[in-house]
Parts: C-alpha cells; sequence; structure tokens
C-alpha cells in the first residue's frame, strides 16, 4: 500500500455509536451504502475516540497524536494552535488538494465561524451544524437560502428540516461537486456531517421509517441509578435518568405523531426507544447520501483509486445506564466508534477485526499511502498491514486510551482517563477517589463496576500503572533534542 496516493474521501459523522451498523449486526437500522463498504473492504469492531467530546477527539485523529499532547483538551477554545501540523496540512504540502465539506469543530464556534488554523484546505464549505445563527460565513444556511427558504425557519418546524435541504444533503452536494473537479494530482475530501447529534430530530419522513416500539432499548438496570447519583459530580450533559423519561433538558422529538404511537403519546416524548428510533433515521438519511457520493465516485472513474475512511469522532450513551448525549463517561456506546476502510484491490475485503485500534491512526496511515515521512511524534501503530492482509486480524493494540480534561463548560472541571486492553476497562475520574473498573469478558454491557471489589484490588492496581506509564509515554516532551546540552 505504501506510496500509492490515492484519493481520500474521509467521512466522519458526529456522534455515532459503534451498534449502529446493520451489517454489524444490527437488525433495526437501515444502512445497505455502509453495508457496501463494509463487504467491499475493513470494517474494525473496536476502534476508539481518544476524548467523548468533539474538539479533542477531532484534534487527536487530525494531528496523529493525543489532544493533550496537543494541549486542545476541550470544547469552546480560542483558537487552535499553530503546531502541530494536521495531516491535511501535511498532505496539502505533499500535493494533494484537500477540501473540507462541514464541521471542523477545532475551536470555538459559540456567536461566530470558528477561526481556522493553517488546516491545508483549498476547497471550505463550512457548516457547524443546522443553524442560523451568524450573518456571514455559514455555507449551508447561505445554500439554503439560495432554495428559497430560511434554515432558522426551517429548524424550528415540528417536521424537521426536509431531506432535501438537510446538512447531510447539503454535505453530499458538496462532496460531489468537489470530487467532480478537474485537477492532475490526488485529493482529499474531509466530510463532516452533523448527525447523528442532537437534537435528534430527522426529517419527517425519515422519522416515519422507524417504530420506536421495534428498537432494541438501551442497555439498563435499576442499579444504573445508584451508580449514575455516585457519579453525578462528575461533567456530563444529563443526569441518571430511567430510559423511560431521560435528562435531555428539553422535549427534543416534535409534538406530532410517530409511527405507531397516538399524538398523545409523542407530544414531548423523553423515552429512550423513541429517540433511538430518531437517531436511527438521522442515520438513514446519511446512509442514503453516501450512496450518491460513492456513485460519484463510479460515474467519474475515480471509485478504484479512491480510499474511503468512514467514522465518527465519538458515540451516544443513547439512553445506555440512564443517561443521554455525552460527558466524562467511558461506556462502549460513547467511546467506541465505527471505522471502516475500502479501497478495491488494495485494502483487503469482507474482513472484520476485532483489533483494538484508535482513531489516531488513521493520520500515519494517511500519510503512509502518500508517500511521506511519518513524524515521530504520532507514536504510530501502522494500520497498513492488517488491511492489506499481511497480519493477523486480532493483532493491532494491546490497550487504548481515552482523555478528559476538562472538555465541557461545566461547573467540576472533571478530569479522567480510561484505559482498556482485551480484557479490562479501567476509569480514573482523577481528584475525586471514584472510578470504574469493568472485566469486559464476563460484563461487556459494563454493568458490574468492580472498582471496589476486595477480588480484583491487584488488578486494578496493575491496570492503574500501566495506565500511568501509558498517560506519561502519551505527553508533549517539547522541542525535539539536538544536543548533550
Amino acid at each position: 500500500m505504501k506510496g500509492t496516493r490515492p484519493n481520500i474521501l474521509w467521512i466522519c459523522t458526529d456522534q455515532q455509536r459503534y451498534d449502529t451498523i446493520g451489517a454489524l449486526g444490527n437488525p433495526h437500522v437501515d444502512t445497505p451504502n455502509i453495508d457496501r463498504l463494509i463487504a467491499e473492504g475493513f470494517a474494525f469492531t473496536h476502534a476508539y475516540c481518544q476524548s467523548p467530546i468533539c474538539t479533542p477527539s477531532r484534534t487527536s485523529f487530525l494531528t496523529g497524536q493525543y489532544a493533550s499532547a496537543v494541549h486542545v483538551n476541550g470544547n469552546g477554545n480560542s483558537h487552535f494552535p499553530d503546531t502541530p501540523p494536521l495531516v491535511t496540512k501535511i498532505l496539502a504540502d505533499n500535493g494533494y488538494d484537500c477540501g473540507l465539506i462541514g464541521k471542523l469543530h477545532l475551536s470555538s464556534a459559540h456567536g461566530r465561524i470558528e477561526k481556522r488554523t493553517d488546516d491545508g484546505y483549498r476547497y471550505w464549505q463550512y457548516s457547524h451544524g443546522p443553524r442560523d445563527d451568524w450573518e456571514t460565513g455559514h455555507d449551508y444556511a447561505d445554500w439554503v437560502r439560495s432554495k428559497g427558504e430560511i434554515l432558522g425557519e426551517l429548524i424550528k418546524s415540528p417536521d424537521g428540516v426536509p431531506a432535501e435541504l438537510h446538512q447531510t444533503t447539503w454535505c453530499a452536494e458538496k462532496t460531489i461537486e468537489f470530487l467532480s473537479e478537474q485537477r492532475d494530482g490526488p485529493w482529499l475530501a474531509s466530510v463532516n456531517i452533523y448527525d447523528p447529534h442532537p437534537p435528534f430530530n430527522p426529517p419527517k419522513t425519515y422519522r416515519d421509517m422507524f417504530d420506536p416500539e421495534q428498537v432494541n432499548g438501551p442497555l439498563f438496570r435499576e442499579s444504573d441509578l445508584a451508580q449514575q447519583e455516585k457519579l453525578q459530580a462528575i461533567d456530563f450533559q444529563s443526569k441518571g435518568r430511567h430510559p423511560s423519561e431521560l435528562d435531555i433538558g428539553s422535549p427534543v422529538i416534535p409534538k406530532t405523531p410517530t409511527r405507531g404511537l397516538h399524538e398523545s403519546e409523542t407530544a414531548g416524548k423523553r423515552d429512550a426507544k423513541t429517540l433511538i428510533a430518531a437517531y436511527y433515521a438521522m442515520i438513514k438519511l446519511i446512509d442514503d447520501q453516501l450512496g450518491r457520493i460513492i456513485a460519484a465516485l463510479e460515474e467519474t472513474g475515480q471509485r478504484d483509486n479512491t480510499l474511503i475512511i468512514f467514522t465518527s469522532d465519538h458515540g451516544e450513551t443513547l439512553g445506555d445506564h440512564g443517561l443521554i448525549q455525552k460527558g466524562c463517561r467511558f461506556y462502549e456506546g460513547l467511546v467506541r466508534v465505527p471505522l471502516i476502510f475500502s479501497w478495491p484491490g488494495h485494502v483487503k475485503s469482507e474482513q472484520k477485526s476485532d483489533a483494538l485500534v484508535e482513531l489516531r491512526d488513521i493520520a500515519p496511515l494517511l500519510l503512509e499511502l502518500a508517500g511521506i515521512e511519518v513524524p515521530e511524534r504520532m507514536q504510530s501503530h501502522p494500520l497498513s498491514p492488517i488491511l492489506s492482509g499481511n497480519q493477523p486480524l486480532d493483532e493491532h493494540r494491546d490497550f487504548v486510551r481515552c482523555e478528559y480534561y476538562d472538555a465541557l463548560d461545566q461547573a467540576d472541571g472533571t478530569f479522567a482517563t480510561m484505559y482498556r486492553n482485551r480484557r479490562y476497562k479501567l476509569v480514573v475520574y482523577h481528584g475525586h477517589g471514584l472510578g470504574e473498573l469493568y472485566d469486559l469478558q464476563e460484563d461487556a454491557e459494563e454493568f458490574d463496576n468492580l472498582w471496589d471489589s476486595p477480588d480484583h484490588a491487584d488488578i486494578k492496581l496493575d491496570l492503574m500503572q500501566r495506565s500511568f506509564d501509558a498517560s506519561m509515554l502519551a505527553m508533549d516532551r517539547g522541542p525535539e533534542r539536538i544536543g548533550p546540552m
């Protein structure tokens, strides 16, 4: 695979869990185009983000480092640092034509278009989300306006923004525009779809495709309420609630009839199954637009020389353990995400791997494929051997890490780390004397917290030492050493 310089179509959804794809075992979603990518490519079933929050996660996979090493640990920052360079900047400097479609979120978009760094993008079509609160510079809102509608009015509709004017559709339109341009060299399209992010309000035509009574409910036991009460001082966007009425702040499901339910039953519904059905509807729209993009690649004769990557920046609790949205927790639904690679003739097809993978492994792979030396700072674990079939399917990393360092604008300012190996997951809420320890071999759904178990004290100590070592080795060690003194 080395040095072949493919086009790169890098699709990143926002807040999409690992277990939301038909070909990977979910019978309630409808994802034929993502399923096709898996059939024609390679899916990692145990891929982990490096933070459960947008900006630090995106920082990590765009630099190939942990967010803490780049000093970008949370949302809402004034700017992104000048160094290290994003992988897109490195590729642009080496002959790639790079385009950004949709969300970037490397600095704050609060009340403004976020301040750009030297990101390498020549083509720029920006949309932080389905909103219309900036006077200029919101390319998606301008596109909706060009269609004779006002986004600010559409988002107030109980039927959601129509599919033909949706941000997901706009992302597909602009991606097809970019890949259809005439050029002499390779290109990279970074496509950042805002869904399936809250407010869980898909177009009605899509919401009607999914019956809440037919989807599986979240992972929940009554004991979760006590567990979340114990952790209530730890930053999170919701408090633990029974899945029949989640703490989502305000009714986000429109007061309109939903398939299989009467209007009186859906007004302001907060139950997990209604939200899950809406979440699946958003993913269905994503899948449909992905199909359009793949068709455009084929029609322009570029499919065979294009690496497609499909992933998400982090997951969504979606009612698991009584929580909704995101924050400082590290349950599988929040930190484990889809990661699919497809490139005919180069990436082995029809493969599913349960190897442990980090999203920061993507950047060094792209540099390797472009024939560019991978910087030592990326501490690379090459993906190319496993993707090409030259390495066993279950071998990549011995562990994965995830960080949360005061990542949201909340009162506590929590710091926490996750260390997960093949069997155990250790979470430490630093400074609180609290943590979580799960034996994922015996308790894959993370119900039995072994943190205080005397029988697991030795395992806990060993994992804490390993986690501490991993954190120290991930730190930013400063300028390059050039001499003995």
